[in-house]
């Protein structure tokens, strides 16, 4: 059966679906830049688990999103993150479907 992400589904050569947490995080990135923020691949030496990106939008409007290929899930470290920044008042958001990017997008530039 053919799984369809966003505006259909993205098939390459083998006929395989291509879709992963590559693609998602690059239309995000594309997706945020259109509605006139950015997302900043986010690094943090020493500080494991991360999120992905820091989206930042005009009016210091700001949150994090972990990207992750369709169906995957957090790993415990990451939910801890995600844990830690949400208890001092960050949003921070897991995407693992392009169709998610828009409502997670305006949910971060929503003061």
């Amino acid at each position: 059966m053919e799984r369809k992400y966003g505006s259909g589904s993205i098939r390459g050569r083998s006929g395989r679906n291509t879709v992963n947490e590559k693609y998602i995080e690059r239309k995000l990135v594309k997706t945020a830049k259109n509605m006139g923020g950015i997302a900043l691949k986010f690094v943090s030496p020493g500080f494991d688990g991360v999120p992905d990106r820091i989206v930042l939008f005009p009016g210091g409007c700001a949150g994090f999103v972990e990207l992750k290929s369709p169906g995957k899930t957090m790993r415990p470290l990451q939910v801890r993150r995600k844990r830690q920044l949400e208890s001092l008042g960050f949003r921070v958001f897991c995407v693992d479907g392009t169709e998610q990017i828009e409502e997670v997008l305006n949910a971060i530039r929503t003061p």
